[in-house]
């Protein structure tokens, strides 16, 4: 499989090049040049296989030969060594629990898959060491750091902004040490982002070999297909429809779902539930693209106002509006919309959802309105431990802390503070 630039379609280059180098050379996302189609015949019998067999089903098109398919099988299985629950929270409505890997957040997938297709690709070039630099709005740091801690000849770079993550999601990416290293940046996500971008265009960091962990990579953006055939494999036997609400920032998890549907996977529609960031669901009234300054919520992972994925969805659709339209719904809710959705699902349901989990509650039950004889799923994309303040403080309840989250708490943060991008690239060239 070759993957061309979305900025140059002329552009192309194998898997391994663009998970090494992350970005386009033209600033461009990478693309697959062809969308694979899984066979009907494992479709149909989906339930039968096991999540490894499903994973290394979906992936292995988008990779070829590039990984031997024995070795593919091992990332795969080390990608997958937690699970990933779909629990009834109310009659067909169903939480897709992704937050049991070692950050507790749904990027763990992505950064262990994408930690050891680089570990293999750079095995045999010692010599050649790779900078992995990534911006955070709370959980990517986290499982970037975990997912490559100790990995030799890679060191990892990450961006957060100040004062806009919560106190658990700064543990665990400034507390691990080694090889990573964390940039307490004075600004919000977007301005992280903005200084990741300009620095992979920034002809005198050529020689610092930087790629990206941010679900802009090929590498960390795929498999998060994983768990949308993991999902239907679940409710396949309730011969329902499904509708699949995605707390939605960036974009990549939506994005990758909806290539899940691309190959084969039978998704009835996808909903883009997004906090008071609402970019995309203005551009789904108006068909115009006008990202606004970035505002601070409760589900402060999706704190995005430009969505680098979304353009890969539009790729998706031949930027067919109407195609698009017909598959996709984008909805925005705000902090007090969110407060009670916790409050009301916890109250009545007896499910303990994240702020994140609330928002894709939030859409999936918009969408369903009036609407009857689907399965709806929301995704649970992260603990809640990882919100414990807000969430105490709004359900007066305790949260018990899980041991992944214990093991970080009492590290000590240790984080260098930047406020320009002179001093971030003073920082890599040192």
């Amino acid at each position: 499989m070759k993957y061309y630039s979305l900025n140059n379609p002329q552009h192309n280059v194998s898997f391994k090049e663009a998970a090494i180098t992350g970005i386009a050379p033209d600033k461009g996302l990478y693309f697959p040049e062809s969308i694979p189609q899984l066979d009907a015949d494992f479709i149909e019998n989906v339930e039968n296989y096991s999540d490894t067999e499903v994973a290394l089903k979906a992936i292995t098109p988008f990779i070829g030969d590039e990984i031997p398919q024995d070795k593919l099988k091992q990332i795969v299985e080390e990608t997958l060594s937690f699970p990933f629950p779909v629990v009834k929270v109310e009659e067909d409505v169903y939480a897709l629990e992704l937050f049991h890997g070692p950050t507790m957040a749904f990027k763990d997938v992505g950064a262990r898959f994408m930690s050891r297709c680089l570990n293999y690709f750079t095995q045999d070039e010692t010599d050649k060491k790779i900078t992995i630099l990534v911006a955070t709005s709370g959980d990517t740091g986290g499982a970037v750091a975990s997912g490559f801690l100790g990995v030799e000849g890679i060191n990892v770079v990450i961006l957060y902004p100040s004062g806009k993550v919560s106190d658990v999601q700064e543990k665990q990416l400034t507390t691990l040490g080694q090889n990573i290293t964390a940039l307490e940046v004075n600004g919000t996500f977007d301005d992280c982002q903005d200084m990741v971008k300009k620095a992979f265009l920034d002809d005198e960091l050529k020689g610092v070999n930087l790629t990206s962990a941010n679900s802009i990579n090929i590498a960390r953006w795929l498999p998060q297909m994983f768990y949308y055939f993991f999902a239907y494999k679940a409710l396949k036997a309730k011969n329902k429809p499904i509708v699949v609400a995605v707390p939605s920032g960036n974009f990549g998890n939506i994005c990758a779902g909806m290539m899940a549907k691309k190959i084969g996977l039978p998704i009835a529609h996808f909903v883009a539930a997004t906090n008071a960031n609402d970019t995309v669901p203005r551009f789904m009234n108006s068909q115009e693209y006008v990202p606004s300054a970035t505002i601070e919520t409760l589900s402060n992972a999706m704190d995005v106002s430009n969505p680098s994925n979304f353009v890969r969805i539009l790729e998706l659709f031949d930027k067919q509006f109407g195609a698009l339209e017909s598959e996709f719904t984008s909805y925005s809710f705000d902090d007090k919309q969110t407060v009670e959705t916790l409050q009301k699902v916890y109250a009545e349901d007896e499910y303990l959802c994240d702020p994140h989990g609330a928002v894709g509650y939030l859409g999936l039950k918009k969408y369903l309105e009036g609407k009857k004889d689907y399965s709806g799923i929301f995704l649970e994309t992260a603990h809640p431990v990882k919100f414990a303040n807000s969430i105490e403080k709004n359900l007066k309840l305790k949260i018990e802390t899980p041991q992944q989250i214990k093991s970080v708490l009492n590290g000590t943060k240790k984080a260098i503070e930047i406020s320009s991008y002179e001093e971030l690239k003073e920082y890599l060239l040192s």
